[in-house]
């Protein structure tokens, strides 16, 4: 048994295809098959039910998998104590971040760490919280940043920052002439959804829960909408087609200074909430087992270290 046959088959399980995980460890697909058919010998047992369409773990591998996983994180940690000894920030950090967060939090971000950390670069991966949750279990990424509630897959958890939530109105909607917003203020507008997969929807639907009825059927389009992404729900907004919710760093610094000078180009109003806002938790999370802890303090504190302006930083 050697780590490179734990290896395919953790790969194997992840993809689900044998071609794709030869792909991902930079083998042929022959070279990897024979290795997990000598493993699955070796050890005198089947680890994947093959298909012509696909490969499905055994409930035997599924332990088997686990337990591979844990293996190349150990001989993982191996390697990256000896680098500590030389540079406990050597080598990049691999870091996952979810859609309706990365747009506006990199950018600072990512130059805080060129000027405090240029000898850590940061992999980025963007996705869905679920992909991130899995790929946080598989090893893939280092961390995460997300935003709470999601499943527990006991991670190690720290708080970063609150987050309130903003309503975003054409220029020339009623509601833009006001100060404020309330929740029953956007109950009776076409609300703007972002498309299921994505945590941000249900945190609208929890600040207005009666467009919860209207976002999964046909006969609700004309109440409810849905977008790929912020930046288009934004569009859309511009364009008089509904309202929306959007977290406060989504704001862009212009808007909020075309209101103060009542610039005419100014297509879209954001509208703080009377009282106490909707919100959001925004955390970083990351593996018990993962050693590089300097790593984890150094993120955070290029985190903390950027402008992030209207939310409540978290220590």
């Amino acid at each position: 048994m050697t780590l490179t046959e734990l290896k395919y088959i953790v790969a194997v399980a992840r993809e689900r295809h044998f071609g794709k995980a030869a792909e991902a460890c930079f083998v042929s697909q022959p070279t990897l098959s024979v290795a997990v058919k000598k493993l699955e010998e070796e050890l005198d047992v089947k680890l994947f039910e093959r298909s012509a369409n696909e490969v499905t773990v055994t409930p035997l591998g599924e332990e088997i998998v686990r337990q591979a996983q844990s293996v190349l994180e150990q001989a993982a940690a191996i390697k990256e104590i000896a680098k500590r000894g030389k540079d406990p920030l050597g080598g990049s950090l691999a870091l996952g971040i979810i859609y309706t967060i990365g747009p506006y939090l990199l950018p600072d971000l990512v130059r805080q760490m060129i000027s405090k950390t240029p000898q850590m670069p940061l992999m980025l991966q963007e996705n869905f919280t679920v992909r991130l949750l899995e790929m946080l279990r598989t090893g893939e990424i280092d961390c995460a940043i997300l935003a709470e509630p999601f499943p527990d897959a006991g991670l190690a958890v720290a708080p970063l920052y609150d987050e309130p939530f903003m309503a975003a109105v054409p220029a020339n909607h009623p509601l833009a002439a006001q100060a404020e917003v309330t929740s029953d203020e956007m109950k009776n507008e076409t609300m703007l959804l972002l498309g299921s997969g994505h945590c941000f929807r249900d945190h609208v639907l929890e600040v207005c829960p009666e467009f919860a009825r209207f976002s999964s059927n046909a006969e609700g389009i004309r109440k409810s909408f849905e977008g790929s992404s912020l930046e288009t729900i934004k569009h859309m907004v511009a364009a008089g087609m509904g309202v929306t919710l959007v977290p406060r760093l989504s704001v862009p610094k212009e808007a909020l200074a075309a209101k103060a000078r009542r610039l005419e180009d100014a297509y879209v109003k954001y509208l703080p909430f009377a009282g106490d806002p909707p919100t959001r938790r925004v955390v970083l999370v990351w593996r018990r087992s993962f050693t590089r802890y300097e790593a984890i303090a150094a993120l955070r504190n290029a985190i903390y270290a950027c402008e992030l302006p209207g939310v409540r930083r978290l220590s």
